[in-house]
């Protein structure tokens, strides 16, 4: 079941540059979804009258609803309002009202009104004016034709606390009002250390099944995520369907899966250690903390999680963990026997139940032909058992420290389950 379909145009120079980044249309995402409109094409441009213009007969031509973040201000290179009419071939019209409220606002607040403020009293012909209690610049609300089908453009504020201010009091109702009772329903599937490549060989020929099913593949650091959503005519009817396909999916993937619940992999660790009553201390080398860090960003990790330590040199090894020297000269740091003697050592230091030692060649330098940069070796112990995992990590340092990480917490995910 279609629905209507939006596409966002984020306006502003300062977007495509380092230091700005566009939140709006994260924000409009969630509330036009749970209105059951997709959000089909995102778009960020700068100050320029021909691209805005042109952006916005784009927008008209695929999508429903095109709503416009930004551009409504009173400086030469606010261009929103000029753009939307030069799309529509109509005129613009300043409302002496709003001119009056401008005058009004500025007099109470001690500011001289000023020409260049008056743009923003300019009301596309045909428009419906959303008064923005938050600011001078009001948005606009236009229920047109282009191109024989009928199309919705929404101007809001750029600022972020002006544009959801004024999309729940003004805009949302009337969406409402156009908007054909469709509802949409999301489902996500994350998994860790293992390749994309292999998630989507072994999972498209199940969402494949799914037509009415959008799913997204998308690949983070030591990361795999599915995303899955469906337009029904119910909630419920949504709900079933991205349900099923997120079901079969993670039966496929099973042993990969840390969540259907957007939890991270930290998250989930520390919730089947609180479940089971058990605690952890960590012994790290080449990770440096990281997965201390990662654990201790979690709140309320300390009832769970009581410490450890980072045993850069065998010094420490010795002193922190008491991996006995003679070891670490016989085998190396980086070697399956120390990885077995920081978990058990750290274990035992801390008095916990969990102990786990990590130790390997991050980089770039001190690796050799018979340990090469990217070899960890991961312990865990419990106790009664002790397990090393060697991997043979690739990329770089920060990518070696992260993935040694991950593999630590899908290890003690699978130790707990």
């Amino acid at each position: 079941m279609r629905g209507m379909v939006a596409e966002i145009i984020a306006v502003g120079s300062e977007m495509l540059t380092p230091y700005r980044v566009d939140t709006n249309s994260l924000a409009l995402t969630s509330e036009l979804n749970k209105l059951g409109v997709a959000v089909a094409f995102k778009t960020i441009l700068g100050d320029d009258l021909g691209q805005l213009t042109e952006a916005a007969r784009i927008a008209l031509g695929r999508a429903d609803i095109v709503l416009f973040s930004g551009g409504l201000g009173p400086t030469e290179d606010d261009l929103t309002r000029e753009a939307v009419a030069a799309v529509l071939g109509v005129s613009m019209q300043r409302d002496t009202s709003i001119v009056d409220g401008l005058r009004d606002r500025f007099r109470k607040r001690g500011i001289e009104l000023r020409d260049n403020n008056m743009k923003q009293a300019d009301v596309i012909d045909g428009a419906e004016v959303l008064p923005n209690a938050n600011g001078t610049a009001p948005g606009q609300w236009i229920d047109t034709e282009f191109e024989g089908k009928r199309r919705i453009l929404v101007l809001l504020p750029g600022p972020p606390k002006e544009l959801t201010a004024l999309y729940t009091d003004q805009v949302e109702r009337r969406l409402r009002g156009v908007v054909p009772q469709v509802h949409i329903a999301t489902a996500s599937l994350r998994m860790a250390v293992v390749p994309e490549s292999e998630v989507d060989a072994r999972t498209a020929p199940i969402y494949q099944e799914y037509s009415d099913v959008q799913t997204t593949i998308l690949s983070t650091q030591g990361e795999i995520q599915l995303h899955f959503l469906a337009s029904k005519g119910t909630e419920a009817e949504a709900e079933a369907r991205v349900a099923e396909v997120q079901g079969r999916c993670a039966a496929e993937m099973e042993p990969f899966v840390f969540s259907a619940e957007n939890e991270t992999p930290e998250q989930v660790v520390l919730w089947l250690l609180g479940e089971r009553g058990q605690t952890l201390a960590v012994a790290e080398s080449c990770t440096g903390g990281l997965l201390a860090q990662r654990i201790t960003a979690v709140p309320g990790s300390s009832k769970s999680f009581l410490g450890g330590a980072v045993v850069y040199s065998n010094a420490l090894k010795t002193a922190f963990a008491d991996v006995p020297p003679a070891m670490l000269e016989e085998h190396g740091a980086v070697s399956e026997p120390v990885a077995r003697a920081l978990a058990e050592g750290i274990r035992a230091r801390c008095g916990a139940d969990l102990g786990v030692g990590i130790t390997g060649i991050a980089g770039p330098d001190g690796g050799t032909e018979t340990k090469p940069v990217g070899l960890v070796y991961l312990g865990i112990a419990d106790g009664a058992e002790t397990r090393v995992l060697r991997l043979n990590l690739g990329g770089d340092r920060e990518r070696i420290r992260w993935f040694a990480s991950q593999h630590a917490l899908m290890e003690l995910r699978k130790r707990l389950l």
